[in-house]
């Protein structure tokens, strides 16, 4: 081309004339042997076939061909190309979030103890922008994992239409290449916010590499700043963790002129869907028989939750979370209990039988106010009756007394009931057995004795008293 001819060329073209590259893509022997590569592929694929085999077969074909030398390395080159088989990936705006758990662990101290407590790292990555979120949680047990997931979404403002997490039994309860079984919680979780789960691989996880670029990074820019700072609960050390988190994505990335934060909110919020209002709460699942006394038991809080007693016997469905417990039998909802841990029973009125309710529900103002209601004078005797109880007497003593004097009240006439409660009362008569004796003695009299109008006695020598003896 001559100097000037050289001098005209653009850089580029100027440096490929220069550097042409491997001289081995120039030889005459290499478009030959590209043509016979998948020939080669084939014969290497059946069993006790060497690349000697191969070669030897070429050289017979081929005499002025590679010898063996280059051709295994040529033969080695094409098949490492072939099996990566790698390409840049194009990422829709709001389509995948990639979660997993750093393989290192960050630690607090117990400011009581001393002692010092390893936290998991959950990691999230949305895969247009690669904008992370980060957080430290006690386990990666499913409580934890999925809270964590709802905080990565309250971070990012929205829901994607995709969760890619790694294999981990809090999302996945059966690996499998084609369909895994995804854990119950989660699936619950992506139908309360609108996302579906596909896990990665089991075998070769290679699509999470986007979130295991991230940790390699939160390695570097979190974990290595702060090796030399003490903690002393996993608040606090979330907090520093938020901290150099929103240093990581307001750092400008490499070869590109903005933040992972400032490609976020120009390419990606607007395509997430929108949060619920309500968050998610991770719901349990307990298959259990109404026992006799109206009630089923979770074990996990060792609490009994009432339901209707006419289901006794049947096969119950308990679903619940951190605060409600829900129970289904047939398909119905049949109550609703706000979640107790620790032994004791929660007994709603609606559920009991009348039987049951009458006892259960049993008391002082309970019985003052059912004597109120058929006999004033019964009413006062109960209630003469409470107010003498001694300081040590429970009122339940009492219970049985009321229950006879209230069937008296059933049997007998009410003129001789009402007068007898009045006797009883004057001379504090507080049984039963005494209440019904003065009743039989009032009926025993005849009208002509007045006894129902209590007359002033008439001198008597068996009158006791000292003015009968003046």
């Amino acid at each position: 081309l001559g100097i000037e001819g050289l001098l005209k060329l653009d850089d580029p073209v100027l440096d490929k004339r220069m550097h042409p590259g491997n001289p081995a893509y120039t030889d005459e022997r290499m478009e030959e042997f590209l043509r016979l590569l998948p020939d080669f592929v084939e014969q290497l694929s059946r069993k006790h076939v060497t690349r000697q085999i191969v070669w030897e077969d070429y050289k017979r074909i081929h005499p002025d061909g590679y010898e063996r030398s280059q051709f295994f390395y040529h033969l080695a080159q094409n098949l490492k190309a072939q099996k990566a088989r790698t390409s840049v990936l194009h990422h829709e705006p709001g389509l995948e979030l990639y979660v997993d758990f750093a393989g290192d662990t960050l630690s607090y101290s117990d400011i009581e103890t001393g002692e010092t407590i390893k936290v998991q790292t959950f990691v999230s990555t949305l895969a247009c922008t690669d904008y992370a979120f980060v957080l430290c949680v006690p386990s990666q047990k499913t409580e934890d994992f999925l809270y964590a997931l709802r905080r990565a979404l309250e971070f990012y403002g929205g829901v994607p239409k995709i969760v890619v997490p790694d294999n981990l039994k809090a999302a996945v309860t059966r690996a499998d290449k084609y369909e895994p079984t995804i854990n119950k919680a989660m699936e619950d979780m992506g139908n309360h916010y609108g996302f579906v789960v596909i896990p990665c691989h089991p075998a070769k996880p290679t699509q999470k590499s986007l979130v295991e670029n991230q940790v390699q990074m939160i390695y570097h820019r979190i974990y290595a700043r702060l090796q030399h700072r003490q903690f002393f609960s996993l608040e606090e050390l979330n907090m520093a963790v938020h901290e150099l988190l929103v240093r990581h994505n307001q750092t400008r990335m490499q070869q590109r002129a903005y933040t992972r934060e400032e490609h976020f909110h120009a390419v990606e919020r607007m395509a997430l869907r929108v949060l619920p209002e309500t968050p998610y709460l991770m719901k349990r699942y307990a298959d259990v028989t109404v026992q006799q006394n109206g009630h089923v038991y979770l074990s996990c809080d060792k609490h009994y939750y009432s339901v209707p007693y006419t289901l006794i016997g049947c096969t119950a469905k308990i679903i619940f979370t951190a605060t409600l417990v829900k129970v289904f039998v047939k398909g119905n909802q049949v109550a609703v209990h706000k979640r107790v841990r620790g032994y004791g029973y929660t007994s709603l009125d609606e559920h009991l039988a009348s039987n049951t309710l009458a006892f259960t529900k049993r008391s002082a103002n309970y019985y003052i106010g059912r004597a109120k209601a058929v006999s004033e004078a019964l009413c006062a005797l109960i209630e003469g009756m409470f107010a003498s109880s001694r300081a040590n007497c429970p009122p339940e003593y009492y219970y049985k007394t009321c229950d006879m004097m209230l069937r008296l009240q059933r049997d007998y006439n009410p003129s001789y009931f009402d007068r007898a409660c009045e006797i009883c009362l004057e001379n504090s008569l507080f049984t039963g057995k005494k209440l019904e004796n003065v009743i039989k003695t009032l009926m025993q009299a005849s009208p002509e004795d007045n006894w129902l109008t209590a007359p002033d006695p008439t001198d008597h020598i068996n009158m006791r008293g000292s003015i009968f003896f003046q």
